[in-house]
């Protein structure tokens, strides 16, 4: 039977927390008690539920373009806050995937498509931050994978004017799904 998967994009405390190195702030604080609802409501239908995040070497070259954030093992890679303890109240969970990234796309260069089709997923449905980067370039990978997309309105957030017009973008070019 054909399954959704709900990713989880980058909701950490570099990209989420108030002293974040790269963080939406308030915008990307906000949408997490929406997460954390859907997350579980994804678990209670025998959905799957992928947390996918920025995973860094300290001396990685991305951060010739970034401030350093999200490196392997910090407190600044953690999951913020409440997704937090959702994740380790749920880690046993069989439908609940950590995927690390070290690109934009939670797809690339990483097992993740092959995973969701192996369980038989066919639409994925994105939150998390940053809109108009990682969620973008996430369901473009997505799309490229061959899944059906959706992005959650209420489930997303960025630190730039752009996330309104790229999920229209994403909807025209991909034929994203938009859930208000």
């Amino acid at each position: 039977m054909a399954k959704e998967a709900l990713l989880i994009v980058d909701m950490s405390n570099d990209f989420v927390a108030d002293n974040g190195a790269l963080t939406a702030g308030k915008p990307a604080q906000e949408i997490v008690p929406y997460i954390k609802d859907l997350a579980t409501r994804f678990l209670a239908n025998g959905n799957i539920v992928v947390v996918t995040m920025d995973a860094h070497q300290p001396d990685d070259p991305h951060f010739k373009l970034w401030t350093p954030h999200n490196i392997i093992h910090t407190k600044g890679q953690q999951l913020y806050g409440d997704l937090y303890e959702w994740y380790l109240e749920n880690l046993e969970n069989p439908n609940v995937i950590y995927t690390p990234k070290t690109n934009y796309n939670a797809f690339f260069k990483t097992d993740l498509a092959a995973t969701l089709k192996k369980l038989e997923v066919e639409k994925i449905h994105v939150v998390g931050v940053c809109t108009d980067i990682c969620d973008f370039l996430t369901i473009a990978g997505a799309d490229a994978e061959g899944f059906k997309t959706a992005i959650h309105k209420r489930g997303a957030a960025t630190f730039t004017d752009f996330g309104e017009l790229m999920m229209n973008h994403m909807k025209l070019c991909f034929h994203t799904e938009i859930i208000e």
